[in-house]
């Protein structure tokens, strides 16, 4: 990563989440809890067991929305970032995605008598099989494989390359829910809890996204390098 960044290790971390409140995700996804104080990135990440230099990557990632990997071994470790994907797909399959789904049950008609009703949940019930599908993929075999590299295990028949040539962007059919949504759901008297479902999907978009590209920025060209200096060594 290119110098200087937006944040450092000296940086309050109180800063930075009231700089970017999304960096709260990223908190809880590196498994931080609230209550620090005035304690800096490094002295809050320390305290809780957590690798600071990679905690400020994905901060640093997420909040400049552009990156490029250098190369750096020291610059994250490859270990504490797929922790911290683990830990955003238990998010995104056990909390986000069935929150959003009860939402969209108290904020549309599902008596039966609206089509577009029950479509709306049907493709969203769909979707987020497949979101399952995605990231069970991704915990049972991409993070395997790479826990056996990090033990100094090169796989013959699997590399990281086969994974990112079908690596789809999960958030795109959000959009088209939020499009069926906006443009076709009838009005009600009081939108106040669709509209609220909205703002979550829109959040839910974002953050998929933002998900994807840290994998794909960060994630995918480190584990690269690290199958390189592996079979350059053998």
């Amino acid at each position: 990563m290119n110098e200087p960044h937006k944040y450092r290790a000296t940086d309050k971390m109180s800063d930075l989440i009231c700089d970017n409140y999304s960096l709260l995700m990223v908190m809880s996804r590196f498994g931080l809890s609230l209550g620090f104080g005035d304690k800096s990135v490094k002295d809050v990440c320390e305290a809780q067991g957590v690798d600071y230099r990679t905690f400020l990557a994905v901060a640093n990632f997420i909040s400049e929305e552009q990156y490029t990997y250098s190369g750096e071994e020291n610059v994250f470790s490859i270990s504490a970032l797929m922790d911290y994907l683990k830990r955003a797909h238990t998010y995104f399959l056990d909390f986000k995605l069935p929150v959003i789904r009860r939402k969209l049950i108290e904020s549309i008609d599902c008596s039966g008598s609206d089509n577009i009703a029950y479509l709306i949940l049907k493709f969203f019930d769909e979707y987020a099989k497949e979101v399952r599908r995605h990231m069970e993929y991704e915990n049972e075999a991409v993070f395997t494989y790479v826990e056996k590299l990090l033990e100094g295990k090169l796989a013959e028949n699997y590399d990281i390359a086969t994974f990112a040539s079908k690596h789809n962007q999960i958030e795109s059919k959000l959009t088209e829910l939020k499009n069926i949504i906006i443009k076709y759901y009838p009005e009600k008297e009081n939108n106040n809890k669709l509209n609220a479902v909205l703002f979550d999907i829109f959040n839910c978009e974002h953050d998929l996204a933002s998900h994807c590209q840290v994998e794909d920025y960060m994630f995918v060209p480190a584990v690269a390098q690290l199958e390189r200096r592996m079979k350059n060594e053998q």
